[in-house]
């Protein structure tokens, strides 16, 4: 009978601290609502997406991944045993019933997540194989499906959710995504070609793919600044502009080590740009809730 020991070696593997990086998604789509919504509710959202439904993925994502070098959030991951399976399937039960507890159709987008994920890693099917379609799913379902999922979870109505601005928000939410996605991959490229996962970084190269991310990412803020302006929150621009400031210095003097030396796309770089970026971007659209 597996002991306490084996799943509390097997529960850094959640990454639970590393879930937090998604937060700007979480706060972007509270921003963008122009009601009043619950605070409890709010919180709540956050516990069920932070605390159970991205650690279950990550979870299950290291199970089949069963990574010998650093991922994101851990330098040095434990090795998978069967008890992190079993920690993945609690932690998704809790997920759909904390949904669930918020209202019937969180929980259904909540369980829809988690089985997006699943195909994601699981190897019978393993989006991760392919790398337009592990991108696609990833910009997706975090970016867009997370952004308007947080706002169906703290009571938005379909007039609120299918208004126009709002949509081209959560379209922002995937072009940011499709900017940062590859950027998490770039230290993995011998992990990943070992397993035979050809995902999007790898493909794009190194320097590709901080060109990538350097088009995305300014897409995404183009499109923001737009919607912004055409809804009269010129605060909120001002507001985004002044956060993201360190984050593309970071960026650009990230970039241009990796053109002077390749090494330097390692995982303690790519960390440090998931802190920053996350941090920033969570203060702004946390500061626009505020005002």
């Amino acid at each position: 009978m597996p002991s306490f020991v084996a799943y509390r070696r097997a529960l850094p593997l959640l990454r639970i601290p590393f879930s937090v990086y998604l937060m700007p998604v979480f706060w972007f789509g509270l921003s963008a609502l122009r009601e009043p919504f619950s605070g409890w509710r709010a919180a709540g959202v956050f516990g069920v997406l932070h605390l159970l439904a991205y650690p279950a993925s990550n979870g299950y994502n290291s199970y089949y991944d069963r990574d010998e070098g650093s991922i994101g959030g851990l330098r040095n991951p434990p090795k998978v045993s069967r008890e992190l399976l079993h920690l993945v399937w609690l932690f998704d039960g809790l997920a759909v019933v904390g949904g669930w507890l918020l209202s019937p159709a969180f929980a259904g987008l909540v369980a829809g997540y988690l089985l997006v994920s699943k195909a994601y890693s699981f190897d019978g099917i393993r989006l991760k194989k392919y790398p337009l379609a592990s991108t696609a799913v990833v910009v997706v379902f975090q970016g867009a499906y997370t952004f308007l999922m947080t706002q169906v979870g703290v009571g938005a109505g379909w007039p609120q959710l299918l208004e126009p601005s709002n949509l081209l928000l959560a379209l922002v939410s995937s072009l940011f995504l499709c900017g940062s996605y590859p950027l998490t991959q770039v230290y993995q490229h011998q992990e990943d070609a070992r397993r035979g996962d050809r995902t999007l970084s790898l493909r794009l190269g190194i320097r590709g793919t901080f060109v990538w991310a350097g088009l995305a990412l300014a897409a995404g803020a183009g499109l923001l600044a737009t919607v912004y302006l055409q809804r009269q929150e010129v605060r909120h621009l001002f507001l985004f502009l002044g956060a993201t400031g360190p984050v593309v210095v970071l960026f650009g003097s990230w970039a241009r080590a990796v053109w002077q030396n390749p090494a330097a796309a390692n995982f303690d770089r790519t960390m440090r740009m998931n802190q920053v970026s996350s941090l920033c971007l969570s203060i702004a659209f946390a500061c626009m809730l505020v005002w």
